[in-house]
């Protein structure tokens, strides 16, 4: 499809039409990466470990409880089957990140294949996706906080220091604190937060392989019979809770500017992260269900630490060296998400479609400062005065839209540009990509009624903000930039 150059105004004259389904070319994106004022300082590693930080959560110290008496010791294959789902969301990532290196992520890759108005709406998600879901993670660490506090100590923070207003306190300190302590880290560099990453996953990896290996020495195989008590049924409806658990191994995608050598490093990274994650969370599932009876799981939270203390023992200490693990695993998702988040509003700007104060690059330290600070403010003053409920629930709806739209974006880019040079490439496209579209669809009418009320207003604030300002400012509405003809 020929690329042309818009005159200042071009953008205008197509109607409001044609202004909502300009794409940029997939050239100029490549070339704005390369230009990009952030510093590469990034290797595989740890844009893997960025990916996993931002994965391996709160969630598989908790999602036991709930996942189980779905699916009975069947919840090992649902592990494997969510991951398998997740999967072929990942691959195409892995083609969209190597083709396209910029920190924009999905919003970048829908913009390039689906025009404007599509690409704002990706971005809205995934503000949604990062922004709100740090919040909700934030509010989980200060519950693990106070839980290793009570353990520890025998004193826990009051409820009016430690829950917001709808939920019985007055400020969630520890909550915002968190939110605090991330901006620090981010501001003083991207290397320094890769440092700080790598050094909490591998300390939350260490808590889950413990975990495995205490729980290992109470195994019984005969709880795993029979595998499938409650049907295929069941450990379909399984697999469905925990897809949730996958969400952040597209955390890589959002430093495409960042990394030393992104065309290779981005689809391994994508790929290693999700592979790496999936093991673990499959080990997790067959050591808690072999230490203790499925059936046991139903009607308690079932942590990790009350599987051992039922099934071990040993007194406080695997629940305290297990909160110190979740304590870890809470930070460590949201420095990463928040960065996500920060990088992917930088992309926005440059477009023009938020104001330009989020791309301005501090010239010492090579972060967007400016974002960093009103983006972890928006966060922190979030989790501690706001009770979440059914907006922290639509983050799961704004993912999914977003997995979506890459994976429609590989087969119209395949269509396209079936000769733009790929690092790597979708194995047996479009039936690879279709598929990520149709688990996609099957997880989003799964949800619930509340959540799409709450994403659909989210949703309507999202197109006044683009009606009001985004549409106005895109670079190019003002011939700022290569676009291709629709």
């Amino acid at each position: 499809m020929e690329t042309v150059r818009t005159r200042p105004g071009a953008g205008r004259q197509g109607g409001s039409g044609r202004r909502l389904t300009r794409r940029q070319a997939v050239g100029a994106l490549v070339a704005e990466a390369g230009g990009s004022p952030l510093r590469r300082t990034m290797g595989v590693g740890q844009l893997t470990l960025l990916s996993v930080g931002a994965t391996l959560g709160t969630g598989i110290f908790v999602v036991l409880g709930q996942a189980v008496p779905q699916a009975g010791p069947a919840i090992v294959v649902s592990f494997v089957l969510a991951g398998v789902t997740a999967l072929f969301s990942a691959l195409s990532y892995a083609e969209l990140a190597g083709m396209i290196p910029g920190s924009g992520s999905s919003y970048s890759y829908a913009y390039a294949t689906m025009g404007e108005l599509i690409a704002w709406v990706c971005g809205w998600c995934l503000i949604l996706e990062y922004g709100v879901s740090v919040a909700a993670v934030a509010v989980g660490w200060g519950q693990y906080v106070n839980e290793l506090l009570r353990l520890t100590v025998g004193v826990t923070l009051p409820d009016a220091l430690s829950a917001p207003p709808g939920a019985g306190g007055t400020l969630n300190v520890p909550a915002a604190l968190i939110v605090v302590l991330a901006m620090a880290v981010l501001l003083r560099g991207a290397k320094e937060s890769a440092v700080a990453n790598t050094v909490m996953v591998t300390v939350k990896i260490a808590a889950l392989v413990m975990f495995c290996a205490v729980a290992f020495t109470a195994f019984r195989a005969g709880n795993f019979q029979p595998l499938f008590p409650l049907g295929t049924a069941g450990m379909s409806a399984g697999a469905a809770s925990l897809f949730f658990s996958y969400i952040g191994f597209d955390a890589a995608s959002t430093a495409g500017e960042e990394a030393r050598n992104p065309q290779r490093d981005l689809p391994r990274a994508i790929i290693l992260s999700l592979v790496l994650v999936t093991a673990l969370y499959v080990l997790v599932a067959v050591a808690a269900l072999g230490a203790m009876p499925w059936r046991q799981f139903a009607g308690t939270e079932a942590t990790l630490s009350e599987v051992l203390v039922r099934s071990v023992g040993g007194g406080n200490l695997w629940p305290v060296l297990l909160s110190v693990g979740a304590v870890v695993a809470t930070t460590s998702v949201v420095l990463t998400v928040q960065y996500g988040q920060i990088r992917i509003l930088f992309a926005m700007s440059r477009d023009g479609l938020v104001p330009p104060l989020f791309s301005k690059v501090h010239p010492t330290t090579g972060v967007p400062r400016a974002n960093t600070v009103i983006v972890s403010a928006f966060i922190a003053v979030l989790a501690a005065l706001v009770p979440l409920g059914s907006l922290a629930d639509a983050t799961s709806i704004g993912t999914l839209f977003a997995f979506m739209l890459v994976n429609l974006a590989v087969v119209l880019l395949r269509h396209r540009n079936p000769d733009a040079p790929r690092s790597f490439r979708v194995p047996f496209s479009p039936v690879t990509p279709v598929l990520g579209m149709g688990f996609c669809v099957y997880m989003l009418f799964s949800l619930g009624a509340d959540t799409w009320i709450a994403f659909a207003a989210w949703m309507a604030a999202g197109l006044a903000v683009y009606g009001l300002y985004g549409i106005r400012h895109s670079k190019l509405d003002h011939g700022a930039g290569p676009q291709e003809g629709a």
